[in-house]
């Protein structure tokens, strides 16, 4: 689970990345525009993610030793 939240709060990231720099919304590119049935999907699911990233920030850390 963790994993998913972090790939998609990545692909969220690059997304605002190139609408800050190029104007370019890729995922509304690639799903029809903003409003678009799937693009909100997939807005939505990154929001979720990002949300549930929140609680990176407060778990404990695990201390790997190597041998």
């Amino acid at each position: 689970m963790d994993r998913l939240a972090l790939v998609l709060v990545i692909i969220g990231a690059l997304n605002w990345l190139l609408v800050g720099l190029f104007r370019f919304d890729l995922v509304a590119n690639l799903f029809g525009g903003q409003t678009a049935l799937l693009s909100r999907i997939v807005y939505s699911l990154v929001g979720i993610a990002g949300l549930y990233a929140i609680s990176f920030l407060f778990r404990e850390r695990e201390n790997t030793e190597k041998a």
